[in-house]
């Protein structure tokens, strides 16, 4: 870390703490050149997520929007709002640890579906038939068998 009073580049960390909104870390550093002493923060990068919609439309990623979606599946199901938060969670840590700036929409409903298979079949189906656009009922049924055949 470079010391801002002599930008002598070789300086030494004396303490380590969180910062009081615990996302960063706080250094005290001090500089082997001039012997002043400063404080930097350490905070973790984030990358912003872009999801590429159906008509190609870019916009930055929501997690309302999922939980919207996952909620309206889950609803009047014998869910607990313990379980749809941990799958949220979950369905999270999947599209980020894809580690890409720009994501797909039907990559993310695939994510969703996956979690939600899991977590509820019911609430897989309702989420499946809109997402996956169902025309008619052996659109419906189909994707229902495939769910009994396991």
């Amino acid at each position: 870390m470079k010391c801002p009073y002599c930008n002598n580049t070789d300086t030494r960390v004396i303490d380590s703490r969180p910062a009081e909104d615990g996302s960063s870390i706080r250094r005290r550093r001090c500089c082997d050149e001039c012997g002043k002493r400063f404080t930097t923060y350490e905070k973790v990068e984030t990358i912003p997520l872009i999801v590429i919609k159906k008509d190609n439309n870019r916009e930055q990623y929501d997690r309302s929007k999922i939980e919207g979606g996952v909620l309206r599946a889950c609803y009047k199901r014998p869910v607990s709002a313990e379980q749809i938060q941990s799958t949220l969670e979950k369905i999270e840590t999947d599209i980020f640890n894809r580690e890409e700036k720009e994501i797909p929409t039907n990559v993310i409903g695939e994510i969703v579906m996956e979690h939600l298979k899991e977590l509820d079949e019911v609430a897989y189906v309702r989420f499946a038939s809109v997402y996956r656009e169902f025309k008619d009922v052996n659109t419906f049924m189909s994707e229902i068998k495939k769910i009994l055949e396991k």
